[in-house]
Parts: structure tokens; sequence; C-alpha cells
């Protein structure tokens, strides 16, 4: 396996090559007090008790993560990955974990033949790697995040489950990630709480160092 500037499968070796930096298109950034995708102001967090839809899908703050985002018909890509990682059964622990959920739409703006390739059993590894940069340990409601930012003089780094940091900053009322090759992400829907934890549904999916 080889790292460079784009991630594509070669037809004569059938060698995964990814570029971290470029590998990932950068999600397209809110209009001011917008959210990034729907163009309508950023909800605010839930009330006490209640619980967003993902996809129109009910989610059960009494269920894990992993059975939640199964429910969710605009996180099946993800859930496809999770399986495909062997991380089901993580997700469905103790925990708590913090998610940074990406759409299926997110997973369209990859350079194309990036999911199937890295769906492909022989990197298991990368996928993994990739998805568990998604996950932050504890558990960061939309409230803790922007208090981490404003705590650190308008940004905060996260140190994910993968090891690399990602960068959470705000712009306008959205809440902005930014990955260590500085593709961003935005936060669509916060506060999705689990049995083990909590997500937040993105727009963008971010990477880590892949070299």
């Amino acid at each position: 396996m080889t790292f460079k500037t784009n991630l594509y499968l070669s037809a004569m070796a059938g060698a995964m090559i990814i570029g971290a930096a470029a590998t990932a298109q950068t999600a397209p950034a809110p209009a001011a007090g917008a959210t990034p995708m729907a163009g309508a102001p950023m909800a605010a967090a839930p009330a006490a008790g209640a619980n967003p839809t993902v996809g129109g899908a009910v989610m059960d703050a009494t269920k894990p993560i992993a059975v939640n985002a199964s429910a969710a018909p605009n996180l099946s890509t993800l859930v496809t990955a999770v399986k495909a990682a062997g991380l089901a059964t993580t997700l469905s622990g103790p925990g708590p974990f913090t998610v940074f959920a990406p759409t299926n739409d997110a997973f369209t703006r990859l350079a194309p033949g990036t999911v199937d390739t890295l769906m492909k059993p022989e990197n298991k590894a990368t996928l993994a790697k990739v998805l568990t940069y998604h996950v932050v340990p504890g558990t960061l409601t939309l409230a803790d995040l922007q208090a981490k930012v404003t705590a650190g003089g308008g940004k905060a780094s996260l140190v994910t489950v993968e090891g690399d940091p990602l960068v959470v900053e705000t712009v306008g009322s959205a809440v902005q990630l930014t990955d260590v090759n500085g593709n961003k992400s935005y936060i669509e829907t916060a506060d999705v709480k689990q049995s083990n934890g909590v997500v937040h549904v993105v727009n963008g999916v971010v990477l880590p160092k892949l070299n």
C-alpha cells in the first residue's frame, strides 16, 4: 500500500493509493447563521429529554450508537463501513463515545472509488483508522464543544480515538470541524443522545494522516 496525492484503485497492481490531503473534498461552508446543507438556522440543542430524529428516523436514547445509526436511512454508508471495519461491537459497548457521523452525502464527496476501495477486506485497517478519527472518548454535547471553543480562544483541539487531533471552532451559528489535512466538515444535527454517548451528524468525512 502506498500513499500519494489522490486515492484511487490501480487497475494494474490493485494497490490502494491514498492522498490524505486530497482524498476528501471539503464540505460546503454554511451561510451566515445557517447550517451548511439546509440553509436554515442551525437548531439549538434539543430540550432535556428530547432527541432529534436523524434522516426522519426516531433515535432511542436508551439504545447504543450502532443500533440507532442502523435505523437512520441517511447513515447507511457509515453503518456499512462500521461493519466492514469490525467496529459495530465497539460502538455497541459501554463507551461513552462522541461520534461525528458523516451522512451518505458526505461520503459522496470523497474521490470516486474511495468508499469501494476502503470497504475491501484488505483495507480494513485503513477503514478503521478513518472511522475512529470520527470518534472522541467521552460525551461532548454541543454546549460542551462550544465551551471548549470559547475556552480555547476560538478553537479547541479534540483527541480522537484514532490518535490524530480534530479541531473544532464556530462559524456563525455552525460548528466546524477541521482535520489534520485541512478538510472541513460541519455539524448538521447535534446532540443525538445514545445510551453510550452522543452523536453529532456531520456533512463531511474528516481524514487522519494516512501515510
